[in-house]
């Protein structure tokens, strides 16, 4: 196994456990994944979150208010679709599940979430560069994409 795969795997672990850390209120691990340059962005799943951020002061508004909404989390599984990897850029495709309490609610709900992500090498380390997340993971009609 190559260096450059068991790297990206590492980073994959810690990617996954910034997630985690989200549905726990805490988005410390997930801005320090983020690369800090002015090109990245992050589509959240829902309009609380706000709409799509650019660069990375932005970004880190978004996950902390995307944290701020959640506790007692726990993650449940990935269904990894697609990932690859070559040259200093990756991309993942995958089903991310949990469960969390939401705040205002007292009951803990599962959340499943179709997430493409994009990384780049940045001085030797993956970076996030883009992710796009919603809860579109079972077949919708067609007028769904409607406004309402």
């Amino acid at each position: 196994m190559s260096v450059e795969k068991v790297d990206f795997d590492a980073f994959l672990d810690r990617y996954r456990q910034a997630l985690v850390d989200i549905i726990n209120g805490s988005a410390d691990l997930y801005r320090a994944l983020y690369s800090q340059r002015d090109d990245v962005t992050l589509a959240n799943p829902f309009a609380p979150f706000g709409p799509v951020s650019r660069g990375y002061a932005q970004v880190c508004e978004t996950v902390d208010r995307a944290a701020s909404n959640y506790r007692l989390g726990e993650s449940t599984g990935f269904d990894t679709i697609a990932v690859h990897h070559e040259a200093g850029f990756a991309y993942l495709v995958e089903v991310e599940r949990f469960r969390a309490t939401m705040a205002g609610r007292e009951v803990m709900a599962p959340v499943s979430l179709r997430v493409t992500s994009i990384f780049r090498q940045e001085r030797g380390e993956w970076k996030v560069i883009h992710r796009h997340a919603d809860p579109i993971t079972t077949p919708q009609p067609a007028d769904s994409v409607l406004a309402n």
